[in-house]
């Protein structure tokens, strides 16, 4: 397995670079340092302060005024703000074949990228990144991402990529001996090629985007009803949070698909069983919001916030 060198990145230096220090920035994707402290043991993207007195700029409405709002007009700055979801843009339909990229994604996510971080500080959720997922950081500033079809290892100013190729080659890559004590896909045998295109890992990164930008403005707008920290599960590779007061508390997420849905979709999954035609999903005892109707809609992150808000008030 070839080893290469590979581009560090610091996705909040990387930002407040882009609007040239004139804000204090808040964005989507894990940053540095290295967060020693629980429960959770990571950042939370779209609260970090920074120093100073600057007005902030950020991807939800928690700031002085959004990223789409500031890079209005500025080509530069709108396409640095959405190829990092920080702006708005539409979601496309799912390319043929994603299915099986998918599979392969989610074994990556479960048997590789996630023990790193387990093995660290025994956590386990994952966050969106710039074209794919990765970790939080960890240790001493270490950060696991998949980018496109590489696996990056960074590790303070230093970055190394390999190629996504099996199982056996990448756990070897990051001296992942171990799996995960908590169930998710069955591994596939360590040998098995992870085959993988552009056009299905930019396709992930771009939903688990959208879906990270729509679940941060959500837990923003429901901060009264302690909302969790929002993460990638990898047993079951979706986005979710999960709010509400006792009795009415859900699981709020957005995933790539599984066994019993073959496209992506957004979902609310109550902690008390409810019953009634409104919940459409007798698998989870919950309710779901298809892709086709996500992807057709004029304004899809309204569609996705309002899906929420219409099953929250059901409870």
């Amino acid at each position: 397995m070839e080893i290469l060198m590979s581009d560090v990145r610091n996705p909040l230096a990387e930002a407040s670079e882009a609007v040239s220090g004139r804000y204090r920035v808040r964005v989507l994707e894990p940053s540095p340092p290295a967060i020693d402290e629980g429960p959770f043991f990571a950042d939370d993207p779209t609260r970090h302060e920074g120093p100073g007195d600057l007005p902030i700029v950020s991807p939800i409405g928690n700031g002085d005024l959004t990223w789409s709002e500031m890079a209005a007009g500025d080509e530069g700055l709108s396409k640095f703000a959405a190829d990092r979801w920080l702006a708005h843009k539409r979601l496309l339909p799912m390319p043929a074949g994603f299915n099986e990229s998918l599979a392969a994604m989610h074994q990556l996510a479960q048997h590789v990228v996630a023990p790193a971080r387990y093995l660290a500080n025994g956590k386990i959720g994952l966050r969106y990144t710039q074209s794919g997922f990765g970790t939080p950081f960890f240790a001493v500033d270490r950060q696991v991402r998949m980018q496109g079809t590489k696996l990056i290892l960074q590790s303070g100013d230093k970055a190394l990529e390999a190629e996504i190729t099996n199982l056996a080659d990448l756990r070897q890559f990051l001296s992942v001996q171990e799996d995960l004590p908590f169930p998710g896909p069955a591994r596939w045998d360590l040998e098995r090629p992870l085959t993988l295109v552009d056009t299905h890992t930019d396709f992930l990164g771009d939903l688990f985007g959208f879906a990270t930008s729509v679940l941060e403005e959500w837990r923003y707008q429901r901060t009264n009803e302690e909302p969790s920290r929002l993460q990638i599960w990898p047993e079951h590779f979706d986005a979710a949070t999960d709010l509400g007061p006792s009795g009415q508390r859900a699981n709020y997420g957005a995933s790539p698909g599984d066994e019993l849905h073959p496209l992506p979709y957004f979902y609310v999954g109550p902690w008390e069983h409810r019953s009634g035609s409104i919940w459409n999903e007798p698998s989870f005892g919950g309710a779901s919001l298809s892709y086709s109707d996500l992807v057709a809609a004029s304004d899809q992150r309204a569609a996705a916030l309002e899906f929420f808000e219409k099953y929250r008030r059901a409870l």
